[in-house]
């Protein structure tokens, strides 16, 4: 008699618990109607997308297939779930204009979370936001004008020979080409001397410490996934329990080598051009003692790691994986890659056959190239905002809340027809001067914009056009087999990556 008692009250609870849940997420997902705003229709509980834990397709696409919905409908904006997330999608290029520029001071902050205390790497320029972002951007800026550019020119260059080194001994040897791999040798070598100071030898097969944390970070478990999301969406309680977003072992090995780079340079005298040095550089302006961590004179060595952390996580996965599209899609496109190949013996000559930084700006149908690829596989395919104060849609009778989420479908907009007729088909001829100013500018956001855009994305381009230009003047390439296609994205990357990698063949010239 008792157990059936106790049986009868665990159902009832249990009853209890599901109606309360339900009836949550019934109400929750009512928000965007009681808002005025257009949304489609979610389904308990992932919302508009489907179970994060057995997806099949990249969150991005999810998000650009939510974009084609709203857009077909005729709608400008939209209401999204995730999970019970209410979230805003941006449709109409003239409202996103809004909020990424013209309306920018209420949506200043990404909406990611950092730890400056339990997780100091995560205090970087890409996460932080409100006023401590405006400091540390004024401060980090400077580092990324044209000037520095080209005065790590060379540094970028002298990574060259390895690069060669590697991928020559795969075509004598006959074998197929894993492009990313190469690439990603090569980006471990420019960010690594580059960010860090450091020389690397990952192209002689030996074990790098770098590169192993560096795969590591760009992975995503289901661990790691459930932080992230609890962290987002309960970022003072997160803080509180001392919740931190990058593993430990990754957050030690970064800190203690950006540590120890610093101090061996200062304490010899010791000094290179790098983007390591102009950091060193605008620590040294005073002692940072005491004072506000977040003034704009000087960087902490915390700092100092948070930023060569974030130029590290912005320039290596990006690069390589802009580059790895572009050699597959000319590698589709032999005609397209005769021409670009063509312009880089003729630019190339102007400039007695060296690669210097004034020789890759003179490559405009290189440009071309790089930025289609950025349209067909936007490395950061969807971008974030946080609303920070109550913003009114113009013309709309509609408030966008303080603390919503906004979601921006860069992989939407990029393969949009009205704006990329055929948007699956690769045509660089879409980024001449003249299509492009036939377009919305904000048809084209791999970088982002408005302040809040990517400060690296100088640097980042640079270090694909040298990339390109080594292999594409020395080898011609085609699709090996063992490359799936079509391409389909791998689910768990942070960033579009092929799913089995790109596997190319080189001939060389």
């Amino acid at each position: 008699m008792l157990c059936d008692c106790f049986v009868g009250n665990a159902i009832a609870i249990s009853v209890g618990v599901v109606t309360i849940l339900l009836t949550y997420f019934k109400w929750t997902y009512q928000y965007w109607e009681r808002k005025k705003v257009p949304y489609i229709k979610p389904t308990i509980p992932w919302g508009n997308g489907s179970n994060p834990f057995k997806r099949k397709l990249h969150s991005a696409i999810e998000a650009a297939r939510i974009y084609d919905q709203l857009k077909a409908k005729g709608w400008k904006h939209g209401g999204v779930f995730s999970v019970l997330t209410c979230a805003y999608m941006v449709v109409d290029l003239d409202y996103l204009k809004n909020i990424l520029t013209k309306d920018f001071d209420h949506f200043v902050d990404r909406g990611l979370y950092c730890n400056e205390d339990a997780d100091p790497l995560s205090a970087h320029l890409f996460a932080i936001g409100g006023e401590k972002w405006r400091n540390l951007r004024a401060k980090v800026a400077p580092t990324f004008t044209s000037e520095k550019m080209k005065m790590m020119f060379q540094t970028l260059v002298d990574c060259v020979p390895n690069f060669l080194s590697k991928i020559e001994v795969d075509r004598v040897a006959n074998v197929s080409i894993d492009i990313k791999e190469i690439l990603e040798c090569f980006t471990t070598n420019i960010i690594g001397t580059c960010a860090f100071g450091l020389e690397f030898s990952t192209f002689k097969g030996e074990d790098s410490l770098f590169r192993k944390y560096s795969r590591k970070f760009f992975e995503r478990n289901i661990l790691r996934l459930l932080k992230i999301i609890f962290a987002i969406k309960s970022p003072n309680i997160a803080k509180k329990l001392g919740v931190t977003v990058i593993p430990t072992d990754i957050a030690n090995f970064f800190i203690k080598l950006v540590k120890d780079t610093v101090n061996y340079r200062e304490k010899h005298n010791y000094s290179r051009k790098d983007f390591m040095q102009l950091l060193i550089d605008i620590k040294g302006n005073k002692l940072a003692t005491g004072g506000d961590k977040y003034d704009d004179k000087t960087l902490t060595l915390d700092e100092i790691a948070a930023q060569s952390f974030s130029f590290f996580v912005a320039g290596f996965e990006t690069s390589n994986a802009t580059m790895t599209f572009a050699l597959y899609e000319l590698a589709k496109h032999q005609d397209i890659q005769d021409k670009l190949r063509e312009e880089i013996n003729s630019v190339l000559a102007k400039h007695n056959g060296e690669i210097t930084y004034e020789a890759i700006q003179d490559m405009k149908y290189m440009d071309q190239v790089i930025n289609e690829s950025l349209r067909k596989y936007p490395p950061v395919a969807l971008i974030t905002r946080k609303c920070v104060k109550d913003y009114k849609v113009p013309g709309q009778d509609v408030m966008i809340e303080k603390g919503t989420m906004v979601f921006v479908p860069v992989f939407g907009i990029h393969h949009d027809k009205e704006f990329y007729p055929d948007p699956e088909k690769f045509d660089p001829d879409r980024f001449t001067e003249e299509n492009k100013s036939k377009r919305h500018r904000y048809a084209h956001i791999p970088f982002g914009e408005g302040p809040r855009n990517c400060i690296g994305a100088r640097f980042g381009v640079m270090q694909s056009k040298v990339g390109l230009t080594t292999l594409l003047k020395r080898y011609k390439f085609t699709v090996n087999k063992k490359t799936i296609e079509p391409l389909k994205m791998k689910v768990t990357s942070l960033v579009l990556t092929a799913e089995g990698d790109v596997w190319l063949n080189a001939e060389k010239i």
